[in-house]
């Protein structure tokens, strides 16, 4: 779904090349997610035979209720630690962007 938040409606095919999935696989997900009202499906306007998938409203809340709370732990966790520990995961988030975007 965060990829849909991210980026927009997506076709089917891009999605699950976006998750590294198999399209058999995507689909089976996105037919969950489309159950709990969380996704929903149109015709590509470009190619009837694809469709594009869309977050709702309720995915979109779903999914920012999820990083609200993520993001909560962690700076829980993060005031937690010493002003050395965070200074040392200051510097690990340097090197990790290099080891992630060269």
């Amino acid at each position: 779904m965060a990829v849909l938040l991210n980026s927009g409606d997506q076709l089917m095919g891009e999605l699950a090349a976006a998750e590294k999935v198999q399209p058999p696989s995507m689909t089976r997900i996105v037919n969950g997610l489309e159950r709990r009202g969380y996704v929903a499906r149109r015709p590509d306007p470009n190619d009837r035979r694809q469709c594009l998938v869309s977050l709702t409203p309720a995915g979109r809340e779903v999914l920012l209720a999820n990083r609200r709370r993520r993001d909560a732990w962690l700076a829980a966790r993060i005031a937690e630690l010493s002003p050395a520990e965070r200074d040392v995961l200051r510097q690990a988030v340097v090197i990790l962007d290099k080891v992630n975007y060269g």
